[in-house]
């Protein structure tokens, strides 16, 4: 039994790591079973020598699902005459060398041409004509190709074995006919026409095919993937192997050294207590009869002076005497045991046996997200346990396309825990990971980190110090990258000329490279003290304006970011201006007034984010303005740019700009330095 059910391949819960679906196989338990003696009868519903019938579960090859064949056995079960077109299909290709002869020719049989599905024979073109006369019965039979297969394709009812199958019940997934629906076990059930089963579960399958086939470049990317890792662990289990032939050279060294100073201290033991067996052996030896030092005693006695005998005799008697008194306490010169000399091996044996591989392996890198960002390169840090200490790392990276297809990794190896990336795409999602590598040893991937690149290249500008640049008011470094308000004292100066309801004027300072075309994005950080600083792009002829009319104070109902009387701020939401600024301090970020959202403040006042993106599309006249920390637009808005289009900044009371600063290998070494 097959089951009509399918999975959505395009769905959610589709597993996009695999180019097909996976069900779980049989268990070697049901093979086993399905192998026993007797299987057969089981299937049928009755097992040998029994008296009652036995109902037994069978692993379906189509859905590869348990199912319970019941009383019935085989004989409840559909036949599956899709597979069986299918298989004939290829039989038929397998046999197209052995042509299939007309089964009513008169020998020699001639090639048959079609088959008649009603006769259960094959015909050439005369037979068929003759056995098929038109105006006849047998003219409206089936035929189809030359066959040997005549089975009638007509599906019946396995419970209702004279019906045919009509109708598709939706409960239980399966084909019905009507006596089932009428009194059977789906009477209950909810059914619908076998045509609009049909048509949806084509529709459902046809989506699946096609799903698939428009994966077909992810799976051959993933395939492209596989023989690299298949190359990779290839490299990496022969270099492991080397390594490990390598370390048991060491020990067989270690080995042989120690058994060679074993085996020299034996032979020099060996040979030095020999030698005192010898001398021990040869003074005994001259204790007998013929030999040493009796046979000289014997000649002495046949001295007959007195006075030569008694010369002579007085040492040899002291010999004598001395070797009587070794005979009376015989001991060995040398011990011949060698124990002090047997090879303790145990501790090492056992040290041997357990000799295994680094179990503990290398710990995994982890990246530092805080210390990783993204601007117009990808700077990527982690750090790893001193312990540890790898010998190299590899920094893979891959780019996560919009409908989260992933494409194959780029690796660059890596000698220190820090790398910056470039040549990445604008307006991408992309997934870092790092591994070490300590010898042939590998560490697991670390945890990957997702980083957004800005939508547009990086624009490079410097604060410009000529144009507008007020430096009673503004503090600007050497590397014009920062600028802070000091407008303090200043103001405690001319405190006599400020009088209730008037502002103070904003100190404007501007890039120093404008923009005629194209995308540009650029980022800074607003100090968090920062009282009041007015960020965003303005045009060179509103520039001219705002710098060369300044002021010490000027109307509360005139705004300067808006560019307009505040009092009729709402008519103007919809014309496009040659600017736009945004507010900022107080460590809140504050969005424009907008007529398609609410106006309330408690929706206008965000977190200030710890660096700001600006986002200029010059030529379709359009400013946003990025959270760089997760590269999320925080407000947009049209903008003329029908001039030559300037980075503009403007601060009031106490307050500090800093341009981001372009990640480089300079910024890199830098960093590693601080």
């Amino acid at each position: 039994m097959l089951d009509d059910s399918f999975n959505d391949v395009g769905s959610d819960n589709s597993n996009q790591s695999s180019p097909r679906l996976r069900f779980p196989s049989p268990s070697v338990d049901k093979i086993d079973r399905i192998s026993r003696p007797g299987y057969k009868k089981i299937l049928n519903g009755w097992k040998r020598n029994s008296l009652t019938p036995r109902t037994t579960t069978f692993p379906c090859p189509g859905c590869e699902h348990d199912v319970d064949l019941g009383e019935r056995g085989i004989n409840g079960l559909f036949r599956n005459f899709t597979l069986e077109t299918i298989v004939e299909r290829y039989r038929q290709a397998a046999r197209a060398a052995t042509a299939i002869m007309c089964d009513l020719c008169k020998p020699p049989p001639q090639e048959s041409t079609k088959s008649c599905m009603d006769c259960s024979a094959s015909y050439c073109n005369e037979c068929f004509k003759i056995y098929h006369p038109w105006g006849t019965v047998k003219a409206q039979h089936e035929y189809v190709g030359p066959t040997t297969n005549f089975r009638p394709k007509i599906l019946m009812c396995p419970e209702h074995e004279t019906e045919r199958i009509n109708m598709y019940c939706e409960l239980c997934k399966r084909p019905v006919c009507h006596l089932c629906k009428l009194g059977g076990n789906h009477s209950n059930h909810r059914v619908t026409t076998m045509s609009s089963a049909y048509k949806t579960l084509k529709e459902k399958l046809s989506k699946d095919i096609d799903y698939l086939i428009g994966k077909e470049s992810q799976v051959k990317s993933q395939i492209s993937e596989l023989n690299l890792l298949m190359k990779e662990t290839e490299c990496n289990g022969e270099r492991a192997k080397e390594e490990a032939i390598t370390h048991f050279e060491k020990l067989f060294e270690v080995l042989e050294e120690r058994k060679s100073s074993v085996l020299k201290a034996i032979d020099a033991s060996k040979k030095l207590r020999l030698d005192k067996f010898q001398t021990q052996m040869e003074e005994y030896q001259g204790l007998l009869e013929n030999n040493g030092l009796v046979g000289y005693a014997q000649e002495v006695l046949k001295e007959t002076d007195q006075s030569c005998f008694v010369q002579t005799a007085k040492q040899l008697h002291l010999r004598i005497q001395k070797a009587t008194e070794s005979l009376k306490s015989f001991r060995p010169a040398a011990q011949t045991s060698f124990e002090d000399y047997v090879v303790n091996t145990s501790k090492q044996t056992e040290l041997l046996g357990e000799l295994s591989f680094f179990s503990s392996g290398i710990d995994v890198p982890e990246i530092n997200e805080e210390q990783s960002k993204v601007y117009n390169n990808a700077l990527i840090n982690w750090h790893h346990p001193e312990k540890d200490k790898a010998d190299s790392y590899v920094l893979e990276y891959r780019k996560i396309n919009k409908d989260e297809e992933m494409l194959s990794w780029n690796e660059v190896e890596v000698c220190g825990t820090s790398k910056v990336i470039s040549d990445l795409e604008s307006n991408v999602n992309y997934a870092f990971r790092v591994r070490a590598y300590k010898g042939s040893i590998c560490s697991p991937c670390s945890r990957e980190l997702i980083l957004h690149t800005p939508p547009a290249p990086v624009f490079s500008f410097l604060f410009d110090e000529k144009c507008g640049y007020n430096n009673e008011h503004l503090l600007l470094n050497l590397k014009r990258d920062r600028v802070e308000s000091r407008a303090g004292f200043n103001l405690l100066l001319a405190a006599e000329r400020i009088q209730v309801g008037y502002y103070t004027s904003l100190d404007y300072i501007i890039g120093d490279v404008g923009i005629t075309k194209g995308k540009h994005f650029w980022a800074f950080r607003v100090e968090p003290y920062s009282y009041m600083v007015k960020v965003g792009v303005a045009s060179s002829d509103k520039l001219q304006e705002w710098l060369h009319s300044p002021r010490d104070a000027v109307s509360p109902r005139y705004e300067q970011d808006s560019g307009h009387d505040s009092g009729s701020e709402d008519t103007c939401f919809d014309s496009s201006q040659p600017f736009t600024l945004v507010t900022i301090g107080m460590k809140k970020f504050f969005i424009p007034k907008s007529p398609t959202s609410s106006n309330e403040p408690e929706n206008r006042v965000l977190p200030m984010p710890t660096s700001i993106g600006v986002f200029l599309d010059y030529d379709k006249g359009k400013v946003g303005f990025y959270d760089m920390d997760h590269m999320k637009c925080l407000y947009e808005r049209q903008v003329d740019c029908s001039h030559t289009m300037y980075p503009a900044f403007a601060l009031m009371g106490s307050g500090g700009i800093q341009l981001e600063e372009s990640i480089t290998a300079k910024y890199l070494e830098y960093q590693e330095n601080m």
